[in-house]
């Protein structure tokens, strides 16, 4: 997995949305906070744990950074560690896949390919 490549967990009615408008435009906390937050492959197991706990149909979007350019910042968060965040509009264009969340027997997240 590439360190360019970050995840946002969407419910099933945003990534709809997404896919629809072509640009997502933030979950309430998003909007919120005033960015986008994003999670690296190692972080988005437990942002999903922490923030997603007992909901269902939920996805998964794979996003690739270098087509946000200066939107993306890397800022301290959870646990003092850096996190993605994108200070726009994440266009459907940046998603370079996307999928269910679903896990692997041990509870691990299967990542879109």
């Amino acid at each position: 997995m590439s360190d360019t490549i970050a995840y946002k967990i969407l419910t099933g009615e945003q990534l709809q949305q997404l896919l629809a408008d072509g640009v997502f435009t933030g979950a309430p906390i998003d909007k919120a906070d005033g960015y986008i937050h994003m999670s690296t492959a190692l972080q988005a197991q437990e942002t999903l744990e922490k923030h997603f706990a007992g909901q269902t149909g939920l996805a998964l979007a794979a996003v690739d950074l270098e087509m946000l350019g200066d939107a993306v910042k890397w800022e301290v968060s959870r646990g003092g560690a850096l996190f993605p965040h994108v200070y726009a509009d994440l266009p459907l264009s940046a998603v370079v896949a996307h999928g269910p969340v679903t896990r692997r027997d041990d509870g691990t997240l299967i990542f879109p390919a």
